[in-house]
C-alpha cells in the first residue's frame, strides 16, 4: 500500500479509536502516531527564566541523540507520521547531526518543523538548512529590541538574530527556494505586549513568511508571574473571582453610602490564577501523538519536559510495543477519567 493510503487509513484509526474512547470513557486505541517530537539534543545557549533546559533545572541527564537512534525512531514511525517536530527541549541547532536528521525524515516524505533561538545562522548553517529540505523554521524574537528582548532570552543577542534572519532571508532568495517556511514567533510578556504592532512590523520589513504570538507558559502561575502580561487577553491564564471580587458592589455601596447591609468581605492580598482552559477529560494528542527524548524515552507529550510519565524506552523496545502498551494505555485512561488531576496538563491549552 502507498504511504499516502497508509497514513489516510491510520488518521481514520486514531479519529474512530479517539471519537469512541470519549463516549465509552474507557480508552480504545487503534492506529500509530501522526505526528511526533523528537529531540536532538537538551543542551541550550541561553537562561530563559521559564525554561527547564535554560535555567538548568531539568532533572534527566543532557545529552545528544544517536544517530542510529534517531533512524530507528524515524524506520517505525514513518509509514504513518506524516509531520515531524525536531525539538523539545534545548536548542536543535546546536546538534551537529540536526541537517542529516532534517534531511533523514523528509527523504520519508514527513514534513519536518524545528525552532530556534536564531543565534546560529551564518553562511554555512544558513545553507545548510536550506539544503536539509526543512519545511517551516521557527525563530524566537520575543521583543523588538535588546531592552525587551533580553529580559526574557537571558544570554541573547538581538542584534545577532536579527542579522541572521536578514542572512537567511536573502539566502532563500538568491536560491529562489519555498522553503524553509520561514516564522517569526514572540511569547507576550509583559516586556513586550505594547509593542505587538512593531514586532508585526520589524516580521514584515525582515521578510519571514509570518509572525505569531503565543501565549507564555509560567512555571508557577498560581500567584502570578512579574512576566505575565498585565493585559490579561494575551496571557494562557486568568484571575480567579473570589468572594470579595463578587462584592465590590456591595463595598461601593457601603463605603459612600453607608449601607452597612452590603458590608464587604476581606479583599485578598495576593492576586490568584487559573489556567483559561477548562481542562475537558479529552486530549487528541494522547492518541495521535507523543515525543521522544534524545535518548529515547517515549512520553506523552511536549508539557512532559522531565519526563516524568514514562510511556518506555526505544532501547528497550520497538514503538509499537509502546504505543500499544500498558504504560500508555493506563495515562489515556487517566486523562478520560481526571485530567485535571494529572500535572503535566495543569499549563496546557489543548482544548480537543
Amino acid at each position: 500500500m502507498q504511504t499516502g493510503c497508509k497514513r489516510f487509513l491510520n488518521i481514520i484509526l486514531i479519529l474512530f479509536s479517539y471519537f469512541l474512547s470519549r463516549f465509552a470513557k474507557r480508552a480504545y486505541h487503534h492506529g500509530m502516531p501522526v505526528s511526533a517530537g523528537i529531540e536532538p539534543n537538551n543542551t541550550c545557549n541561553l537562561h530563559c527564566p521559564e525554561c527547564p533546559a535554560g535555567t538548568r533545572e531539568l532533572t534527566r541527564p543532557q545529552g545528544f541523540m544517536d544517530p542510529a537512534l534517531f533512524r530507528s525512531a524515524i524506520d517505525q514511525l514513518s509509514p504513518h507520521l506524516a509531520y515531524l517536530t525536531l525539538y523539545f527541549q534545548g536548542e536543535p541547532y546546536l546538534s551537529k547531526k540536526l541537517f542529516d536528521y532534517i534531511a533523514y525524515a523528509r527523504s520519508r516524505k514527513i514534513y519536518v518543523a524545528t525552532s530556534t533561538n536564531g543565534h546560529f545562522f551564518n553562511e554555512t548553517t544558513v545553507k545548510q538548512t536550506i539544503d536539509s529540505g526543512l519545511n517551516r523554521l521557527i525563530i524566537s524574537l520575543d521583543g523588538f529590541d535588546q531592552q525587551s528582548y533580553g529580559q526574557y532570552r537571558k544570554g541573547g543577542d538581538f542584534g545577532k538574530v536579527i542579522d541572521g534572519i536578514r542572512l537567511l532571508v536573502s539566502e532563500k532568495k538568491k536560491l529562489n527556494s519555498r522553503h524553509p517556511e520561514i516564522i517569526l514567533q514572540c511569547l507576550i510578556l509583559r516586556t513586550n505586549e505594547h509593542h505587538l504592532d512593531e514586532i508585526k512590523k520589524l516580521g514584515r520589513e525582515l521578510g519571514v513568511n509570518q509572525t505569531i504570538f503565543k501565549t507564555a507558559q509560567f512555571n508557577d502561575f498560581k500567584d502570578g508571574n512579574p512576566l505575565m502580561p498585565e493585559n490579561l487577553k494575551y496571557a494562557r491564564y486568568r484571575e480567579k473571582v473570589t468572594k470579595s471580587q463578587s462584592h465590590k458592589v456591595g463595598e461601593f455601596l457601603f463605603r459612600y453610602f453607608d449601607i452597612s447591609i452590603f458590608h464587604p468581605l476581606t479583599i485578598s492580598p495576593s492576586s490568584r490564577f487559573t489556567i483559561k482552559n477548562h481542562l475537558p477529560n479529552s486530549c487528541f494528542r494522547m492518541w495521535s501523538s507523543c515525543v521522544i527524548t534524545w535518548d529515547g524515552k517515549v512520553v506523552p507529550c511536549c508539557f512532559d519536559k522531565d519526563a516524568t510519565n514514562l510511556l518506555g524506552e526505544l532501547k528497550k523496545q520497538s514503538f509499537k510495543e509502546i504505543w500499544n502498551g500498558k504504560l500508555a494505555h493506563d495515562f489515556r485512561q487517566k486523562v478520560l477519567q481526571n485530567r485535571k488531576g494529572i500535572e503535566i496538563c495543569s499549563n496546557c491549552s489543548q482544548t480537543f
